[in-house]
This record gives C-alpha cells, structure tokens and sequence, in this order.
C-alpha cells in the first residue's frame, strides 16, 4: 500500500484516538526507519521508549522466529519455559521474588493496584486507598486513568473509581500528610515521562520508602517508561538505592512485542492466589521468548557501560544547545532519557525535526522528549543532535 492508502483506510476505519505523525513506517533497522517513499529517519523516540535494542534486533528476531516455528499459544493452566526462564531472570536481576505477566503497562498497573487492594484486604481490611502523583501517567484503564496525576486524561469517563489520591510531585512534606492508615500504597514513577522528562530530588524516593515503611504502605514503583535499561541501569530504581515493594514494566521489556509485568516481594506477591487475578495472553511464550532474549543482550557484560558512555555525550551535546539556543529553557533527564524544557510550545520543532529525519516527540506541551535506542552509535547521536541545533538554533 501508498502512504496515501494507507493513510485513508486508517482514517476511514480506525477510532480516531491518536493524532498522527503523517508518516507511514514500513522497515527498521538500528536506530533507523524508512517510510513507503523508502525515506530515512533517525530515530530519537523509539516507538515511544519501546525498541530500546533498536529496530529488528538479530537476537530477538531469531528468539521470536524459532518460538513461534514450535509454539504460538500456551495457556496459564499449563507451564511453558519461556515465561518460566523471563519470570527467574526478571527476579534476579531485581528485588523481586515474583512475577505477573500481562500484556502492556496499564495491565501491569492495574495488576499492581488490585495486588496493593488485595494486601490491604488482607491486612485489616482498612488499607484501600491508592495515593499518586500530579502529573504521573500510569494508562488508559479505568483504574490506572484514574491513578493519572493529569485531569485531562479522565476528561469525560466519569463516574470513575474511588480510592485514589494525588500528591505533587518531589514534595516530601505532601507525602507525610497523605500516606494514612486507609492507604494501601504509594504508586510513583521514579522519572515522570509522561509528565515532561521530571527527575525528583535525591532524597524523593528515600523519603518515600521511609514513609511506607513507618506508615505500613506499599510502595510501587511505575517503570513502564523508564525501566528495561532506559536511564543507564537494568531498572531506573537501581540509581537510588531504594527498592519498591512492586515494580511494573512493560513497553520495552519485549522489545516491540506485548507483554508487560508486576514484580513484588514474596510477601506481598503470596497475597495472588488461584482466581484472584489472570490474563489469557500474559505471558505468551513467542513474547516472553522475545523478553528473554532482550534481558539476556542487556545484563551482558559492557552493555550498560556503553550506554552510560552515550547518556553522557547526550547530555553534553544538549546543555551545549540549551546555552545556545533562545528557545530552550533547560535540560533534565537520565541516561537516555531527556527532555529539552522550551519556553514555549514543542510541536513546530518536532514538525521541524522530521522534516530534517529525526523522530522525537513532544510532551507536557513544551518538553521535547528524546528517547534514542540504547545500542545507537555515537555517529548517529552526533548526527541527531545536530539537527537538533539546526531546528532550536536558528
């Protein structure tokens, strides 16, 4: 099909639900797409944070292929080495004792936030209350919407589920007041993505296991975005010494695939019995092959040090555009996520970068929020940042 084909039979019968980018993808390779009209882009979105081993990576697609040539579908009334083989990596290269598979982020959080019900249920039964943060962004479900620090998200969807509080972000003395004993947990994103590419204080996330721990709350930490290697470290948590005791991940975790995860501390896991919770498709052996192969090339020896090697020279390369340019009014962000803060609205300049061939996205309205797979080179780094400087550096 044309781009112009493609674009029509999508308009015609897909729920309008997202504004599209006006480009139709049809092949990747790296850090590299081509559209119907066989032109390149570089990738500095990666699908939104989903293809961080790039597009087509040899050793999921070889995972994949041989998975799916043997067994498509196993249901979870059987077991099946994949999600067995995921299930124990995921648990030792984490906190974790245990996992639940779904098939996306909001699946994952919704699967944390009835696990967080069921411990309060069976803590006393007074522990219900779910707190977030202003301006978090935890899916389009019910509940997870609900959980969303942002009131456009729930615009129109009400009535909507009860039980669920905000707090500002990075604001300890906010979290003190809230976190009571009809609280269940505390789900925060240890980077807000959605949000605008927001890094709490040092002492956020320390303070947050400290107040659960003495209020007796849950605390979840949301990695869906920024977990799978995004910040430099296998999980964002890593970095601050502190560990939830619930970790949900998903977008990159398969690399492309659906398939999204709950991870928690034996204590709390055990509070799942037989019925209380299940997804026909979490879990899927061709998804968790693809998972395991995508753990396996990111915890290998060198990985995350080339990464982190990469994050800095990102980080350079837009604190010196940020000096130059008059539109920009910082940068933030970790690893190899980043957001350049405009001082004015990002959508013109992230028209203007795919013009150029350079895929980036722009969040909280004036954040431009750059997500580049984690195996890019430093040629193609050199190359997007400068046509970054190109666009903001008139």
């Amino acid at each position: 099909m044309t781009h112009t084909e493609i674009t029509a039979t999508a308009d015609r019968y897909l729920m309008p639900t997202y504004a599209r980018v006006p480009v139709s993808l049809v092949r990747g390779e790296g850090a590299r797409l081509w559209d119907t009209e066989n032109r390149e882009y570089l990738d500095f979105f990666s699908g939104l944070a989903v293809t961080n081993l790039g597009h087509a990576p040899a050793a999921v697609v070889r995972a994949i292929n041989e998975q799916a040539a043997r067994l498509l579908h196993v249901s979870n009334l059987h077991y099946c080495a994949p999600e067995a083989r995921l299930a124990e990596l995921l648990c030792t290269h984490s906190f974790a004792d245990r996992v639940f598979f779904g098939n996306s982020g909001a699946e994952a959080n919704e699967a944390a936030i009835k696990l967080a019900r069921r411990w309060g249920h069976l803590h006393g039964g007074q522990r219900t209350d779910i707190v977030s943060a202003l301006g978090s962004f935890h899916g389009r479900t019910l509940a997870t919407l609900t959980a969303t620090g942002q009131e456009k998200v729930r615009v129109g969807f009400q009535p909507l589920p009860t039980g669920f509080r905000y707090v500002p972000y990075d604001d300890i003395a906010a979290l003190e007041d809230a976190l009571t004993d009809t609280t269940a947990a505390l789900l925060l994103e240890p980077i807000q993505g959605e949000g605008g590419v927001v890094v709490p204080s040092p002492e956020y996330l320390t303070a947050a296991r400290r107040l659960c721990d003495e209020r007796g709350v849950l605390l979840i930490f949301d990695e869906v975005q920024v977990g799978m290697g995004r910040t430099g470290t296998l999980f964002a948590y890593e970095q601050s010494g502190v560990a939830p005791d619930i970790m949900t991940l998903a977008k990159a975790l398969a690399s492309g695939l659906p398939l999204g995860a709950t991870l928690a501390r034996e204590e709390v896991a055990n509070c799942f019995g037989p019925g209380t919770h299940g997804s026909t498709f979490g879990g899927n052996v061709v998804a968790a092959a693809a998972a395991v192969a995508t753990i396996e090339t990111m915890v290998a020896d060198g990985f995350f040090a080339t990464v982190q090697s990469l994050a800095t020279t990102l980080h350079e390369g837009l604190a010196a555009i940020a000096t130059r340019s008059p539109l920009v009014a910082g940068v933030r962000g970790r690893g190899l996520i980043a957001g350049l803060v405009l001082h004015g609205p990002g959508a013109t300049h992230v028209d203007a970068c795919l013009t150029e061939g350079l895929l980036i996205n722009c969040t909280a309205e004036r954040v431009l929020r750059l997500l580049p797979p984690l195996i890019i080179t430093n040629a193609e780094l050199a190359r997007g940042l400068a046509i970054l400087e190109k666009v903001l550096c008139p």
